[in-house]
C-alpha cells in the first residue's frame, strides 16, 4: 500500500493515496451537488410572493408543490436506463442544466397551472440529476475506499443555504423574480457544464469488484444443479425488493422533513410571527445550515457508529427539536427546531443510497433508482397533506407531522447496516 502523508486528500496516514483523477472528480461532483441545492432553493424564500401574486390558498399551493414531484416519480423510472446508456456523469450535468432552465419558468409563473407544470418539469429533471450524481458519487467513493458520500450531500446543503440566503436577500431587496431566475440559469448552467470534463470517464461499473466466475467442472464431475430463480421484480428477489423499499421509506420521511421547511418554513414564520421576508426565509436556512454541518461531519460519525445507529440518533433529535418548537412557539424556538430536524436527517439520504447500491442481488443502478423514487414519493405526498391540515387547523398544528416523520425514521432505520463504511471496503 502506497502512503503519502503529504497528500491533502488523505486524512489518515494509514489510508492509501487517492489518485488525482478521483480527487478532481470529487471536487467537480461536489460543485454539481452545490449547484443542485442552490438553484432550486433560491426559489423557496420567494414562495410567499408567488402565493400572493397568483392568489393561492394553502391547499392550492400545497397541491401545486405536491404535484411537482410527480414529475420526479415518473422521470426517476428511466434514470437507470439513461445512466446505463449515457453514463451517470453526462446525465448529472445535462439534467442539472435542464433543471435550472425549468426553475426560470417557476419564477415567472402567472397561474396555478403554470406553477404546477413548471414544478413538474423541474422535479423531473432534478430526479434524474439526483440519482445520477449519487451514482457517480458512489464511483468516486469506491476509489477513495472510505465514506465520502455524506460530504457530497454536505455540499448540496451548503448550496441550499446559499440559495436560501440569496432568495431571502432578493425578496428583501425587491429583486424581480424573472431577473433572479435568469441570473440563476446563466450562472448555474455554465458552472455545471464546465464541471463535466473533470468527472470520471468510462462506464459506471468500472469501480465495482468483478464477481469471479464459477470454476469449470472436470470431465468426471457432475455439475451441481442450479437453483431455480424465484419471482423477481426489476431483477430483484422479493427479499431484496423488501429491503430496498424499507430503505426508500427512510428517505420518504427524511424528504418529508426537508420539505416541511422548504415549502412551509417561510409561510409558517410569516403567518405565526409576522416575520419580515428575510427572517421568514431563515426557517429553511436553519434546517439546511444544521444539515450542512451534519453532513460534513457525518462521514466521521458514520465511520464510527454505522448508518443504523446514526439514523436512530438523528431521528430522536429531530423529534425532540420540533416538538419543543411547536409546544413553545417563538421565532427562536422555531429556528432551533428546524435546525434540530435538519441535523437529525443529515446522513439519511447518503445512507439510503449507499445501502441500496451495495445490496447483493440488486442490478447495478436499480437499487439507487428505486430508493430515489421513494424519496420523490415523500415530496409528492407531504405538501398537500400539510396544506390541507393548515387550512383545516393552522400551519403550526399541521407541522406536527414533522415529529411523526421522525418516528417513521426510527421504525425503518433497522434496514440500514450496523457496520461502518470502512469495514465494508
Amino acid at each position: 500500500m502506497t502512503v503519502n502523508a503529504h497528500d491533502p486528500s488523505v486524512d489518515d496516514p494509514l489510508r492509501p493515496t487517492v489518485p488525482l483523477e478521483a480527487r478532481r472528480a470529487r471536487w467537480a461532483l461536489s460543485l454539481i451537488f452545490l449547484l443542485n441545492g442552490a438553484s432550486f432553493c433560491a426559489i423557496l424564500p420567494r414562495y410567499p410572493e408567488l402565493v400572493e401574486s397568483i392568489g393561492l390558498s394553502n391547499t392550492a399551493f400545497g397541491l401545486a408543490v405536491g404535484l411537482g414531484p410527480l414529475g420526479g416519480l415518473l422521470a426517476g423510472l428511466f434514470a437507470a436506463r439513461l445512466m446505463s446508456r449515457f453514463g451517470s456523469a453526462c446525465m448529472a450535468v445535462v439534467f442539472q442544466v435542464v433543471a435550472s432552465t425549468s426553475h426560470l419558468a417557476v419564477y415567472v409563473s402567472g397561474s396555478w397551472l403554470w406553477l404546477t407544470c413548471s414544478l413538474l418539469l423541474a422535479m423531473a429533471a432534478d430526479a434524474i440529476t439526483d440519482i445520477s450524481m449519487n451514482a457517480h458519487g458512489m464511483r468516486v467513493e469506491r476509489r477513495y475506499r472510505r465514506s465520502i458520500l455524506n460530504s457530497y450531500h454536505g455540499w448540496w446543503s451548503l448550496g441550499a443555504v446559499a440559495g436560501g440566503l440569496l432568495g431571502s436577500a432578493c425578496a428583501q431587496l425587491g429583486v424581480p423574480l424573472w431577473l433572479q431566475g435568469l441570473s440563476g440559469l446563466v450562472g448555474f448552467g455554465a458552472l455545471a457544464l464546465g464541471s463535466h470534463r473533470f468527472l470520471l470517464p468510462g462506464p459506471d461499473s468500472t469501480e465495482r469488484t468483478p464477481v469471479a466466475a464459477p470454476a469449470a467442472a472436470s470431465a468426471g464431475e457432475v455439475p451441481a444443479p442450479q437453483a431455480t430463480p424465484g419471482f423477481r421484480v426489476a431483477g430483484m428477489s422479493l427479499r431484496a425488493l423488501g429491503l430496498v423499499s424499507a430503505l426508500g421509506m427512510i428517505l420518504v420521511f427524511a424528504g418529508s422533513t426537508e420539505d416541511a421547511a422548504s415549502t412551509w418554513g417561510a409561510l409558517f414564520m410569516q403567518d405565526t410571527f409576522a416575520a419580515t421576508p428575510f427572517m421568514a426565509g431563515m426557517a429553511f436556512v436553519a434546517l439546511q445550515g444544521a444539515q450542512t454541518i451534519g453532513r460534513f461531519t457525518g462521514d466521521a460519525v458514520v465511520d464510527r457508529l454505522g448508518d443504523r445507529a446514526t439514523a436512530r440518533l438523528g431521528g430522536l433529535i429531530s423529534a425532540a427539536g420540533m416538538s419543543i418548537a411547536l409546544l413553545l412557539p417563538s421565532p427562536a424556538t422555531a429556528l432551533l427546531g428546524f435546525a434540530a430536524a435538519g441535523w437529525g436527517v443529515a446522513t439519511l439520504f447518503p445512507a439510503g443510497y449507499r445501502a441500496a447500491d451495495d445490496l447483493p442481488g440488486v442490478p447495478q443502478g436499480v437499487g439507487i433508482t428505486v430508493v430515489g423514487w421513494f424519496a420523490r414519493l415523500g415530496f409528492f405526498v407531504s405538501p398537500p397533506v400539510v396544506g390541507a391540515l393548515a387550512d383545516a387547523l393552522t400551519l403550526r398544528y399541521a407541522l406536527w407531522m414533522m415529529p411523526l416523520y421522525a418516528v417513521g425514521i426510527l421504525v425503518f432505520a433497522g434496514a440500514l447496516g450496523t457496520r461502518t463504511v470502512h469495514s465494508r471496503r
